[in-house]
């Protein structure tokens, strides 16, 4: 809704400064940022030592990546093929218990979307009793999926745990002293913690008058890099018992995850300490998915991290801008990002 905006979303207005307008976030700002520092070697005469240093952009990692990075791994994969991937997906810094964490993406979670269904009979709404409603069924499912499953760390989300200086071999504990002092973080760290589940979509009787014999719900369910649909399945009968529906899966897609002892990690560490941008970094498990899955399928000795380091918004402040109204990045980010990623090529590269 471009009326909601302080400023024309299509414009890349400068204003106090940031850089304004629909992506400014996520992610035109990574590739500018990226395009910059890549220009900039090649002004100064650099060239790799080893290897070769590629800039991918592709137009549609939000709409599946048919024709982007997914077509190019699976059909191209000599253009692209890589040891070393930095994508989006992390690089907001965040403050928790006194010190400042910039995060750094090395997991996503894998989507088993799946529908219950319940069964009734027919019959005219004027009568509720001479049928069998079947979506009165699913209410008590619903009401089920107020509660997620039990925990259950994976290692990138104990590093993430760790970094936060919370006790990886309680779960439970470390989530509640992240409630405490800090809900936000709550909120982040949660889904890392195992499968969840979030009911999105009903649908019942096709008429109002009419009692259905016939309901579904539609469930969202994350499930992190390392688990399949059979630990999906456990975590959906552990939330609403065995019995009263059926249940089916519409879409799995199992969760990824790169190395946390890598080369790469190494770098961003050095680089943050050298820059005092944070006084440590956190690997996470994103809940939702980039690019870097089609790179980690299709070479599976590849590194890909998200890493687009900022200091001058934190994430708390960025998340609810992205996709939303007056979606900004400060310039000063966009510089500092570059930097990161000017230096990071010569170092790898050599």
């Amino acid at each position: 809704d471009a009326e909601a905006w302080t400023v024309d979303p299509w414009s890349g207005e400068e204003r106090d400064g940031c850089v304004w307008g629909r992506g400014a976030l996520d992610m035109k700002s990574q590739v500018a940022a990226e395009v910059a520092a890549a220009c900039a070697l090649a002004g100064e005469g650099w060239r790799p030592g080893s290897g070769e240093l590629m800039v991918v952009v592709t137009a549609d990692e939000e709409a599946g990546a048919t024709y982007g990075a997914k077509w190019l791994c699976e059909e191209h994969p000599d253009k692209v093929r890589c040891d070393v991937v930095v994508n989006e997906g992390g690089g907001q810094p965040f403050d928790f218990d006194g010190r400042r964490l910039q995060t750094v993406c090395v997991a996503e979670k894998g989507v088993f979307r799946f529908t219950l269904s319940t069964d009734g009979i027919a019959g005219h709404a004027s009568l509720p009793r001479i049928g069998d409603n079947a979506l009165t069924k699913l209410a008590p499912l619903v009401e089920a999926m107020r509660h997620q499953p039990s925990l259950q760390g994976t290692p990138p989300a104990e590093a993430f745990v760790q970094a936060l200086g919370l006790d990886v071999g309680d779960l439970d504990g470390a989530l509640e002293a992240a409630e405490a002092r800090d809900p936000r973080v709550a909120v982040l760290l949660g889904p890392m913690l195992g499968v969840t589940l979030a009911p999105t979509m009903v649908s019942a009787s096709e008429k109002i008058n009419v009692i259905p014999a016939r309901a579904e719900l539609k469930v969202d369910c994350r499930v992190p890099p390392g688990l399949g649909e059979d630990d999906a399945r456990r975590a959906i009968e552990e939330v609403v018992g065995t019995e009263g529906y059926r249940l089916s899966f519409a879409e799995t897609v199992v969760g990824n995850a790169s190395a946390l002892d890598t080369d790469l990690m190494g770098h961003i560490r050095a680089f943050v300490e050298r820059e005092g941008s944070a006084d440590g970094v956190a690997p996470m498990v994103l809940p939702g998915f980039t690019d870097s899955r089609w790179f980690r399928e299709a070479f599976p000795d590849c590194v890909a991290y998200g890493f687009f380091p900022q200091r001058e918004m934190d994430m708390f402040e960025a998340m609810p801008l992205i996709h939303g109204a007056d979606e900004r990045i400060p310039i000063g980010d966009l510089g500092f990002s570059a930097s990161f990623f000017a230096d990071l090529a010569p170092r790898v590269l050599g």
